[in-house]
């Protein structure tokens, strides 16, 4: 894409990213691409996000979809590396693991200044503050008074992942049979497209990113449709604290197709009406995520 001036960065920004996550996912053309999803995702307003979307439009790569949004021209593969800029996103979603690893494992201090960050992973600062602000986007870490970067408050030991899952356990299944439960068809459809590309695609370690955010996306987005917004507001804030830990995956390509697939089976039970059973599995869901072993907790 082309260089832009300084206040136009962050549409363009964004619309690398969008095009960088369609060919992780293997989109096909036609996808659907909803400012409400992509803002969700990206962690932004969804003022950038149209703007990046219009800048997508005007290079040809989307086009305006038959309702409200976009929908990708061509297949994902079809894409030009050099124009996605798949390198940078590439090395910013690397960086991002490292980062997420390294706090998560002890070895990055609460406070940390951009210096000893660039001096440590031997980046830029340029590709640094990118991955910073992605970071700050998602609530995990904010700028000092003055100077530095301070992480804040996450899950970081058994202790503390063991009673995340049992308020889930107590929260996300009541969720689904609130009296003002309503699912919105075009969010399930975007669901499903994401866990079917999700469960077609190669597994690297930088996937990773991609399937957190739509793993939180899937449980903020049954929150929400809960109706009750103290419901949302706190799987918001559970999906903030338990970000590091999920970034960085332990588990193995089979408990992603595992996680897919039971999702899946919820969307399905919600949509026929069977909420009760729908609870049910959702909490068999959080049971046995809750039994896995995380490998990356500091002693």
């Amino acid at each position: 894409m082309a260089s832009v001036p300084a206040q136009a960065r962050l549409p363009a920004d964004l619309a690398r990213r969008i095009l960088a996550m369609a060919r992780e996912r293997a989109l096909p053309a036609g996808a659907r691409l909803t400012e409400l999803g992509l803002a969700a995702e990206l962690k932004v307003s969804r003022t950038p996000v149209r703007a990046a979307l219009r800048a997508l439009a005007d290079e040809d790569w989307v086009k305006a979809g038959p309702s409200r949004g976009f929908v990708l021209k061509r297949p994902v593969k079809s894409l030009p590396a050099a124009a996605d800029g798949e390198g940078e996103a590439d090395d910013e979603a690397v960086l991002y693991v490292r980062v997420s690893r390294d706090r998560l494992e002890g070895k990055l201090a609460d406070a940390v200044s951009e210096a000893d960050l660039m001096r440590r992973y031997g980046v830029p600062r340029s590709l640094l503050l990118r991955v910073l602000g992605r970071l700050a986007e998602a609530g995990v870490i904010e700028r000092r008074p003055g100077y530095g970067w301070e992480f804040r408050p996450t899950i970081d030991s058994p202790a503390a992942r063991d009673e995340s899952y049992r308020f889930r356990m107590l929260l996300e299944p009541a969720g689904l049979l609130e009296a003002g439960f309503r699912l919105d068809p075009a969010w399930v459809d975007e669901m499903r497209k994401r866990h079917r590309a999700a469960l077609a695609a190669p597994w690297r370690e930088t996937s990773s990113v991609a399937f957190y955010e739509m793993n939180a996306a899937f449980h903020e987005g049954l929150a929400a449709a809960s109706g009750n917004r103290f419901i949302l507001m706190a799987i918001q804030q559970q999906n903030r604290l338990r970000r590091f830990l999920n970034v960085h995956w332990t588990y193995g390509h089979a408990r992603v197709l595992v996680n897919c697939r039971e999702h899946l089976e919820m969307l399905d039970r919600l949509e026929s009406g069977d909420r009760e059973v729908a609870a049910a599995l959702m909490r068999r869901h959080l049971e046995g995520a809750a039994r896995l072993v995380p490998q990356s907790f500091a002693a």
